[in-house]
């Protein structure tokens, strides 16, 4: 298991790797510098960071491919071809797959999110992602594991026909994971001229603001925030401006605890 786990070639060595350069960069230069590195539910958020790191995504990519192998003998029947079948992006350049894939990935994960926050069921297990209180690069890593499903449910079909190479794949992967932790490290940066196109720390902190902008909130870009300025969902004030507090209303009724996190919000009634 263990070779598994640190295999250079496998996701979560570098996961590891991202983890541990966000972690330096926010004791070289912090935002917050009264925000403490080992903060409250930091031990919490470990866990989420390996949990959905590694075995949450193994596990769901197991149940998946089974659904996967179940469902393409009927597409065969009503003579509809597998969609892993299609590959339209299979013998271009390994950058073209980069750029085209990492491009539709994350506009169709920036709709999912924007689903998130309109569609209440799906709000309900979005809120463990919004209960961290002090943001920092691992605050990335908590979020229900249905998100898990809701997002690969949702992306699966269309990119899968593009027919990726699997180390594209992973690339991808360490590109979107280090992006992801650093728009929500504790560091002062929006990357310069480049602030309108990728995401970043000074703009994503707002998206956690306990006071909406807007009716659901704003700034649901993951990797590129070009989509937000593109669909008018983009707030990003002047200077170095951060919210005075981070949550969602009514926290205090939100469980804290791992496992009634684990298992929220099943049984529950939507609030």
């Amino acid at each position: 298991m263990l070779n598994v786990l640190w295999d250079t070639r496998g996701y979560f060595f570098w996961l590891m790797m991202v983890s541990l350069f966000c972690w330096i960069l926010e004791r070289l230069a912090p935002w917050r510098p009264q925000q403490k590195a080992l903060r409250k539910q930091i031990g919490q958020d470990f866990f989420w960071l390996i949990f959905n790191g590694h075995y949450a995504g193994v596990g769901l990519a197991f149940i998946g491919s089974w659904l996967i192998q179940q469902l393409n003998p009927l597409l065969g029947d009503w003579q509809v071809p597998a969609p892993e079948s299609i590959q339209l992006l299979a013998g271009s350049p390994w950058w073209l797959q980069f750029i085209i894939f990492l491009a539709l990935k994350d506009l169709l994960e920036y709709g999912v999110h924007n689903l998130l926050h309109r569609v209440p069921w799906l709000w309900e297990f979005h809120k463990l992602h919004h209960s961290i209180e002090e943001l920092d690069w691992i605050g990335n890593m908590r979020f229900h594991w249905m998100e898990i499903v809701v997002y690969h449910s949702l992306t699966y079909l269309p990119l899968v026909m593009l027919g990726v190479n699997g180390d594209v794949i992973l690339g991808i992967a360490v590109v979107s994971t280090l992006l992801g932790h650093l728009n929500h490290s504790n560091l002062n940066f929006n990357w310069g001229i480049l602030r309108y196109v990728i995401n970043s720390p000074r703009m994503h902190v707002w998206h956690h603001d306990i006071i909406l902008q807007g009716q659901y909130g704003k700034n649901f870009g993951v990797v590129f925030c070009l989509w937000d300025w593109l669909f008018g969902t983009a707030y990003l004030p002047a200077g170095e401006k951060q919210p005075e507090r981070l949550g969602f209303e009514s926290m205090e009724k939100f469980p804290r605890g791992l496992l009634p996190r684990l298992i929220y919000p099943f049984g529950k009634k939507a609030a």
